[in-house]
Formats: structure tokens, C-alpha cells, sequence
């Protein structure tokens, strides 16, 4: 039971993602005992699975597993992998570590459409949840894509068998994806996407506590979000509860 158990409301069904950058064993183990009933997804951030014993990288797993957290590396070694021809031993070795979810993406490369969605459709055929992301990781090639264009993938992922589609936001949360150069959400843009698409499973990068208040008061306390830090999974969490100035009083409990 949680100290003040009778001050619980607000409940929520929102998506939190939180960046895993090669956090220690049991510094997990010990951490999830705050956080862990808030956590959904833990992204081992871009490459780092390849840089990490094994044995280790299982144990992380069976620790996010004890919580039921669904764990996935990183779309850059997606992408390395890819780019190597070895996306199906990605796939074998995804399995054998007990991954739950793999994220495909284009950030750091270009892979035509039809070859996004054979490798959307060979992660659903190998059972994992799947993630894709919209967005580059260099903010120049990323100011190419229109909201138009991000809009129009979003929807190819999610017809080409995606489970949700992550809006790229790195870890700044600055002069990328939805975000002007000062880390404001460009609120047209924004408004276009939600008309379009289905934002429940839409799950937007939002490193800044800022970014996270504007999306929990813009769609509810469900809003998907990701790129959380592990120091601000509570914090979170209470401004989705609204058990924080800047959302207190504020939201209501919005199901998705």
C-alpha cells in the first residue's frame, strides 16, 4: 500500500518510457523499488546493449521483468545492425537476451519505406512489441521533415503493423522534432498532428519537466511520453496525479 493511499486519484493509463543510459545491476533492482510501478517501457539507450556483458544486460532485463516493464535497445543498434545485414541475428539475439520489444527507426541512416515495413513486420513475426520513431538525430537533416511528412510515416508505421510511434525529441528536447530551439512545443504543428493521427499511440519524447506539463494538460494524464529520466519518474508521475504545483488542480483521470 502507498503512504496516503487515500489521497490516490487521478488515475491514468499513460505511457512512461524511461531512457536507460547503462544504469548498474542493482542500482535497478534497488531504484524500481520507488519507481517501479510507474515505468512501462525501459529503452537501453542506442547502442549501449552492445557495449555490456551479456549476463549483465540479461540481468537488467529480469529485474525491469520483475515489474512487468517491457524492455527494448536502443533503435541505433536497430540501425547498425540493419546497416550491416545482420538485422535477423539482431532479431535472434533480441529473443535470447528476453527482450520484450524492439524500436525500428531511421535516425541516424535512411531505409527505404518497403524495407521499414518488412522489418516492422518481421519483429511482430518474432513476437516483440514494436516501436518505431519519427525524426532524425542531427537537427539539420531533422528540419527537413515537415509536419506533413512526419505525420504521413506516423501513419505508415501504424498501418504497417507498429505497436506506437515515437516523435523524436533526443535527450535535449531542443531544436527537434516538435521542439523550437528553446525547447517550446511548436503548438501548430502539434495541433495538425492531433488532427491526423491517433495520439494514443503517439508517444512523444519529452526530456523537460516543461514539455511534460504541456502534454499532460494538453491530453489528459494519459498522454504517452518518453525519454524520462530515471530521477524523474516520480516526479512525473505526480504531475500526472496533479500532486504538483504545475498541474494541480488541473487535470482530471483521462482513459485512453
Amino acid at each position: 500500500m502507498k503512504a496516503f493511499e487515500f489521497l490516490r486519484e487521478n488515475n491514468h493509463e499513460g505511457l512512461t518510457v524511461v531512457l536507460d543510459k547503462g544504469l548498474p545491476p542493482k542500482f535497478v533492482e534497488d531504484y524500481l523499488k520507488i519507481c517501479g510501478d510507474y515505468i512501462d517501457f525501459v529503452k537501453f539507450g542506442w547502442g549501449t546493449s552492445a557495449v555490456i556483458d551479456r549476463d549483465v544486460v540479461k540481468e537488467k532485463i529480469n529485474y525491469y521483468k520483475d515489474w512487468d516493464i517491457k524492455v527494448y535497445p536502443g533503435g541505433t543498434l536497430f540501425e547498425y545492425a540493419y546497416a550491416k545485414g545482420k538485422f535477423e541475428e539482431f532479431l535472434d539475439e533480441c529473443h535470447n537476451l528476453k527482450f520484450d520489444a524492439v524500436e525500428i527507426s531511421d535516425g541516424s541512416s535512411d531505409i527505404p519505406l518497403e524495407d521499414r515495413k518488412k522489418a516492422i513486420e518481421k519483429a511482430k513475426d518474432f513476437g516483440f512489441t514494436v516501436l518505431t520513431e519519427v525524426g532524425k538525430k542531427m537537427p539539420e537533416k531533422d528540419k527537413k521533415l515537415t509536419i506533413c511528412d512526419r505525420i504521413n510515416l506516423i501513419n505508415f508505421d501504424l498501418n504497417s503493423g507498429a505497436d506506437y510511434v515515437i516523435i523524436e525529441g533526443r535527450e535535449s528536447g531542443k531544436g527537434i522534432g516538435l521542439y523550437d530551439g528553446e525547447g517550446k512545443v511548436k503548438e501548430s504543428e502539434l495541433e495538425e498532428l492531433a488532427r491526423r493521427v491517433n495520439v494514443k499511440k503517439v508517444i512523444f519524447e519529452a526530456p523537460q519537466k516543461s514539455q511534460q506539463v504541456f502534454f499532460i494538460l494538453k491530453f489528459g494524464n494519459s498522454v504517452n511520453l518518453a525519454n524520462i529520466a530515471f530521477d524523474d519518474v516520480i516526479s512525473l508521475e505526480t504531475l500526472r496525479r496533479g500532486l504538483r504545483g504545475d498541474t494541480f488542480n488541473k487535470i482530471s483521470s483521462i482513459s485512453k
